[in-house]
């Protein structure tokens, strides 16, 4: 799918999506999320982060990008992470307390309208959360302005087919229970492939960026582990508007289907895109 600058999801993207993070930190480092941590280290490592670097973190979440980023920046650097979901943002901060980093901060903050001073870091990174954002452009374009020169802006999404073949399930049972929900809340649908993003970038006015797509697989152990899934991304905020009989009924519905298909493992497709202020 094509990127759009407008709100292509709704006024209140920005504010579901924080609830529904809020809501989801508590699964966040259950194994069968470990995707997040890992494309968070592949994000950073894509980057070439130095010691000494400032980088600012926009959409941290739970740490997985910001945390591997203070290790590399070391006493010297600092990492500075934004999020609108405090729950998530307290977790990054134990997190970050227990790998005794010290070089960290996490705050509260729309990633919109940063109030930061301009040109203050030498890497900006944004992961899984540029989607989330009601204008695109205009979000890159703030991430952009906070790059120095010589530095780098890196920008990662889902691909194309996110989580299935569990997904076409999920929605399938979804619909048995209450079909306006279907085709509720998958903001990150919204930029799926290298040259939506590289478009995005251009539109941004942020260069021309260096964009790879990246197939992957997130193995799925027990069939089980699909809920734990569900309830540690975005489709939380769909179980949310389910009565808890709707949603049990969901969950038994997937499970058998992951049974009876012999699914053991599901599509994490990433893309990638940096681009450098010379």
């Amino acid at each position: 799918m094509g990127t759009s600058p407008a709100a292509a999801d709704g006024p209140d993207i920005k504010s579901e999506a924080a609830a529904t993070y809020a809501a989801t930190a508590d699964h966040f480092d259950d194994p069968a999320l470990s995707f997040w941590d890992r494309f968070g280290r592949r994000t950073i490592a894509r980057i070439g982060l130095r010691p000494g670097d400032h980088v600012l973190d926009a959409c941290c979440g739970t740490g997985a990008s910001a945390l591997p980023a203070a290790h590399l920046v070391g006493d010297t650097g600092r990492v500075l992470g934004l999020d609108l979901a405090e729950p998530a943002l307290a977790l990054a901060r134990a997190k970050a307390q227990a790998q005794g980093l010290t070089n960290t901060e996490f705050r509260t903050a729309d990633v919109e309208q940063t109030g930061l001073p301009s040109a203050s870091f030498e890497a900006v990174i944004c992961v899984f959360g540029i989607f989330f954002l009601p204008d695109m452009a205009a979000a890159v374009a703030e991430l952009w302005r906070l790059v120095r020169p010589n530095g780098v802006l890196g920008i990662t999404v889902w691909g194309p087919q996110f989580l299935e073949p569990a997904t076409t399930a999920f929605r399938a049972a979804v619909g048995a229970e209450r079909p306006d929900l279907v085709d509720n809340f998958h903001p990150w649908t919204r930029v799926t492939d290298t040259t939506a993003l590289a478009q995005l970038f251009q539109q941004a006015g942020a260069g021309t960026p260096t964009v790879a797509a990246e197939p992957g697989t997130q193995p799925l152990a027990d069939p089980q582990d699909w809920w734990t899934i569900v309830l540690g991304t975005g489709y939380r905020a769909t179980v949310q508007q389910l009565s808890p009989a709707q949603a049990q009924r969901v969950r038994t519905a997937n499970i058998e289907w992951l049974h009876q298909h012999h699914v053991r493992e599901l599509h994490t497709n990433v893309v990638y895109a940096q681009s450098r202020r010379t």
